[in-house]
């Protein structure tokens, strides 16, 4: 890890005005995309003093901005209500006054391809706004998920054809998002923040930036290894997570809880890190940032063997899910072809709303090709709409003993915390649970299927 020394002097009069702004809060921010992660660093900013102006292509979020009308929970709606009340945070659709920004901070989607390949497209086009009006004096951060040297081989071409040069007249760094949705210890404010600049003066300012509302910012080398640091976080989440899968699948075979072997294993002190079983990986960008690696190992001639090998191991759980539930409704008699099924939960983890990625799109639409008549209840997702894997519409309906007791099989694919699992088991024919949320139910576990 780097020292961070400074290195500006008032000789240097262009990066020693711009980081001076900075510190005394009257630079302009402004933030592109205002998404789950977007929105949240926005406010941060803002809270602290920073006039922050958001940029999104969707009119509808700009105008909810502008309204102080919040749509990300983890965004407290009073904060958002007062600063948009006050003009500290605004929003637009107008990318023309990226001109008037003195930061410019990109925090925009990074999906996968059909093919499994990164889609930049999202990078590219807001690299395409910026330098059309980049001038002296900005500093430019990209925050997507992204492969290592996507800040330098394609953002910093795209800002010198400009004719400005990095270093000198504009600043250029990368500093990946850490946001974890529905963390109520770990937020944006106090998750350490690694930062890497294309130049030392890049590196200096984009500290600044941060240091101002984060409490730990950690410099790096460059931005490539603040890109690669982001990818190995959640690649190793992913592996992780496939090595307790994995586990799961053999206790299945040999006839043992694996509930009961990770909790066991989880009482040493030292040497172990618990991960638990299930359908996903706990997040939505999870399932995707290890492709970013392994797409860009690729050039290198190295192949990743083992993030592909966690990748095929985490994505076969969707299949041994459905396979549980065949298995669980043949042992009460019935078919999967027309059963009703319920499934309780579809956000891609507890207590967040969002689907993206989720792993109960999978295995619903799964179970609907099988014939079966699919309902769910999330209290958190009241509409799903056709994408990403579910290709209907649906309604959350109601969670009631009579919605329970009419469902052949209640499938647990998400253990919201307020959702009463003793009603849910106490009213159900037939339950899967894919995450041990009717672990402390005492009563009527002969008709609880474990994964």
């Amino acid at each position: 890890m780097l020292e961070m020394t400074p290195v500006i002097t008032a000789q240097d009069t262009i990066a020693f005005n711009l980081k001076k702004k900075i510190e005394d809060h009257t630079a302009l921010i402004g933030v592109i995309g205002l998404g789950y992660v977007g929105l949240p660093l926005a406010v941060e900013k803002a809270k602290v003093g920073f006039k922050v102006l958001g940029f999104d292509i969707n009119p509808e979020k700009t105008a909810k901005i502008n309204a102080g009308q919040n749509y990300i929970r983890d965004v407290r709606d009073e904060d958002l209500q007062e600063l948009a009340a006050n003009k500290t945070l605004s929003a637009t659709t107008d990318f023309n006054r990226l001109s008037e920004c003195d930061v410019i901070i990109i925090c925009v989607p990074t999906p996968l391809t059909a093919t499994r390949d990164p889609d930049i497209s999202y990078i590219k086009a807001s690299g395409e706004e910026v330098a059309k009006h980049l001038h002296a004096g900005q500093l430019v951060t990209l925050e997507s998920t992204t492969y290592p040297g996507t800040t330098e081989e394609l953002i910093l071409p795209m800002l010198e054809k400009t004719g400005l040069k990095v270093g000198k007249d504009f600043f250029l760094a990368f500093s990946p998002e850490r946001v974890d949705p529905g963390n109520k210890r770990f937020t944006t404010k106090n998750t350490s923040k690694v930062v890497g600049g294309v130049t030392p003066y890049c590196l200096e300012i984009a500290y600044t930036l941060y240091a101002q509302t984060i409490v730990h910012v950690v410099p790096v080398s460059s931005p490539s290894a603040a890109e690669l640091t982001k990818v190995f976080e959640n690649t190793y989440r992913a592996i992780n997570i496939a090595l307790v899968n994995e586990m799961m699948l053999l206790c299945d075979r040999m006839g043992l809880d694996v509930w009961e072997i990770v909790e066991a294993a989880s009482t040493k002190p030292f040497g172990i890190h618990t991960f638990y079983p299930g359908p996903g990986v706990g997040g939505h960008c999870i399932p995707i940032d290890p492709f970013y690696l392994t797409w860009k190992a690729r050039e290198y001639d190295f192949h990743t063997r083992f993030i592909e090998l966690a990748g095929e191991i985490n994505a076969e759980v969707t299949y041994y899910v459905v396979n549980k539930i065949y298995r669980a409704l043949n042992d009460h008699k019935k078919a999967m072809k027309d059963a009703n099924i319920l499934i309780l939960g579809v956000a891609y983890k507890k207590n967040i709303d969002d689907v993206r990625e989720s792993p109960a799109l999978v295995i619903m639409e799964r179970l609907r090709h099988e014939g079966a008549n699919i309902s769910y209840h999330d209290p958190y997702v009241p509409v799903i709409e056709p994408h990403g894997g579910s290709s209907v519409y649906l309604e959350s309906t109601e969670l009631t003993p009579e919605t329970l007791a009419t469902a052949d099989c209640v499938v647990i694919i998400t253990d919201h915390s307020i959702i009463d699992y003793d009603m849910v088991v106490e009213h159900a024919q037939l339950i899967v649970d894919t995450r041990n949320a009717t672990k402390n139910v005492k009563k009527r576990r002969e008709k609880i299927y474990k994964i």
